[in-house]
């Protein structure tokens, strides 16, 4: 498993990126470089209206196997106004070189939402990935403490506090 990600290529397909300051990262601490949103003009959300596509406008090449691309949102506009991600977080494996697009749904039940050209509307974080080995078995080696409890098992009434 490689312990880095070598250089990932970039191609920008929207000339208006690099104004916008693209590639960008909050601070020097940031884990994701924020993506904007490439639209000619604002784009208004309804309530509860389907899911927009929004283009990011640049492709990358990742090419190591060992790593992925996740599209995750940005927290404020999220909680502020109910700005999500259509599909909650996007996966960019190592062999896509398409376009990079964000699906954007207005989760607020009653305020639109309003997406201007260039806004920062998500982030795009590397991290690696494991492709274990999976063993088909009849039953598990061994128990552990939880064994089969079920969905929300461990925050039920008369669970043993750890």
């Amino acid at each position: 498993m490689s312990e880095t990600l070598a250089a990932v290529e970039l191609r920008i397909l929207d000339p208006r990126l690099p104004s916008w300051g693209f590639p960008y990262r909050g601070s020097s601490l940031a884990a994701g470089i924020d993506l904007h949103a490439c639209v000619e003009e604002a784009l208004v959300l309804q309530p509860q209206s389907p899911a927009a596509l929004l283009s990011c406008g640049f492709a990358l090449k990742i090419k190591d196997p060992d790593w992925c691309a996740l599209v995750l949102p940005r927290s404020g506009r999220g909680h502020k106004e109910g700005l999500v991600l259509g599909n909650l977080v996007g996966v960019i494996d190592a062999d896509y070189e398409g376009p990079y697009l964000i699906s954007a749904w207005n989760r607020n039940p009653s305020s639109a939402v309003r997406i201007e050209p260039g806004e920062r509307i998500a982030q795009l974080l590397f991290t690696r990935i494991a492709r274990p080995e999976l063993r088909f078995v009849t039953s598990f080696s061994g128990l552990t403490e939880r064994g089969e409890g079920g969905f929300g098992s461990t925050g039920a009434e008369g669970a043993k506090p750890p």
